[in-house]
This record gives structure tokens, sequence and C-alpha cells, in this order.
């Protein structure tokens, strides 16, 4: 993970630098207020730990602007300042954490850690997914994960299986299958909707959890095993 370190005390940038880097982590060090905002537009950090102040200059200047950003990263923010109202004024203007100088190496990488959790989170909540039980479908990449791992559908399969997570726990007749993964209203006698639930219960045997029952003379509906 990529780690911007701001702050214009370059004896303490290259000490956390060089601890970061012994923990696995990619970092960059500016020593200048002014090159902070543009390097996060171009190389888009995941997490910045950012100095309250360069010399005369607050950083809280640009937090709103890097909060603007389509993906802003998670920002620690580090101070001198310990008195609480400034540490309320770093979290409103839009900093995730805040550190007091001096401040032990120990502590700030938990800080680090507890912002890639806060990191995880976020990414895994924003991506536009559907799931079920463990299986997972990636609505804009059309791929369907169980437990992780990609299922090989085709197109047909896919639009199957994600109309029946999509009303999980429902019971779909073959009618309403018919119409919403064809279009077609065809007859409704024909067994194209079986060919194909069968195929995909083949797909979904691996995972003990997850099946697709049949109610006779009604449809199928998605459930766990257990139900």
């Amino acid at each position: 993970m990529n780690i911007l370190i701001a702050d214009d005390e370059k004896p303490l940038t290259n000490f956390l630098a060089r601890g970061l880097r012994a923990e696995g982590y990619e970092c960059v060090i500016i020593n200048d207020l002014h090159e902070v905002l543009p390097y996060i537009k171009k190389n888009s950090p995941k997490i910045v730990v950012l100095d309250r102040l360069f010399g005369s200059e607050d950083s809280l200047t640009i937090i709103a602007a890097i909060k603007a950003l389509p993906a802003p990263p998670m920002m620690l923010m580090l101070t001198a300042l310990d008195e609480v109202s400034e540490r309320v004024k770093g979290l409103q203007a839009g900093a995730d954490d805040y550190l007091c100088k001096p401040f032990d190496f120990d502590e700030l990488l938990a800080r680090i850690t507890a912002l890639r959790r806060l990191l995880g989170t976020s990414e895994k909540s924003s991506r536009n997914t559907l799931s079920f039980a463990g299986l997972e479908l990636l609505l804009e990449e059309r791929i369907a994960l169980l437990k992780g791992e990609e299922l090989s559908l085709t197109k047909i399969e896919y639009e199957l299986l994600l109309y029946l997570i999509e009303n999980q726990k429902k019971v779909l007749t073959r009618e309403r299958i018919l119409s919403r993964v064809w279009q077609t209203h065809s007859d409704p006698n024909t067994n194209i909707v079986d060919v194909y639930i069968s195929r995909l219960r083949r797909k979904l045997d691996s995972d003990q959890t997850i099946t697709i029952q049949t109610l006779r003379g009604t449809g199928y509906r998605l459930s766990l095993s257990s139900a």
C-alpha cells in the first residue's frame, strides 16, 4: 500500500519512511505543502500522513480540496497542537485521525493499520455488488464469485443467476424467468428454464450452503441448503 508522508521536518519524514518501508509499505516524502495536493491528484495514494503546520502554513487549507477528489485518501494528521479545540478543527476539516507530537512509532503504525481497515471496508462497500451467502456478483464487471473464486458462466447463466439473487428467497415462476432472462413470453411449457437451472446447480455444486430449490408447479427459489 502506498503512503504519502507530508511534513516539513525532514529528519522526521525520513525516520517515518524508513520505519514504514520496513513494515512493507511504499512511501513517498513531501516536505513542501504546495506539492501535496498536486501529488495526490496525480498519484492517488491510499493514506496520507499530513503535518498540521508547515512553517507558518496550516495544512487545513488543502484538506477540503483533498476530500473533494473522486477517490480521496485516508488522512492521518500530525500536529504539535495538542489542545482539544485544535484536534476538533482537524477532524472537522476532514482528517480521519489525529496524532499529537511527540508520538511513538508503534502508535502511528497502529493508527495506519486502523485506517487500512476503514479503507478496505469503504472500498468494498462502494463496489457495485449483489451477494447471497458466499455468492457475489460484481455487476459492472459481470463476474460471479463463489467464495472468492470466479465462476465460468455464459451470458444467459449470468442473467439467470442475477435474477435469482435479486429475488433471493422468493419463488420465481418459469414465466417470470422467461420474461426477464430471455425477454420472451413464449410457451411456458418449454424446458429451457429447467435446462439452465440444472447448469447453474452444477456450477454451484462445490458450495454446500446454496441451493436452487424447485417448487413443483410453482417455480424456483435461491435459498440456503439448511433452509
